[in-house]
């Protein structure tokens, strides 16, 4: 199981907290969260040890909220610690 928080709660976090954006790096480049960490999320599911730890706390998110959910579920059953971003970049970007 894993927690969701919102896009506009996790920017008190934002240079705390392991941000992982799991878009494209083509989309990461076009615009990210501050101190995001690009993982396309093929990558991230297909080989998680190479990118995680299971002692840290990882927020993932996506353009809309969709992708990071799924990729949170296969996280969260595998061990790791991790928290859906709610609406993704997207609705970062609308909270600024």
């Amino acid at each position: 199981m894993y927690n969701n928080i919102t896009a506009k709660d996790l920017k008190a976090l934002i240079g705390k907290a392991n941000i992982i954006d799991i878009r494209s790096s083509y989309m990461y480049n076009m615009g990210s969260i501050p101190g995001s960490k690009n993982i396309p999320s093929n990558y991230l599911t297909l080989n998680p040890e190479k990118y995680l730890s299971k002692d840290d706390k990882y927020y993932i998110y996506c353009s809309s909220g969709m992708n990071s959910s799924k990729v949170c579920s296969i996280l969260s059953k595998l061990g790791y610690d991790v928290v859906n971003v709610l609406g993704g970049y997207y609705d970062y970007v609308s909270n600024l």
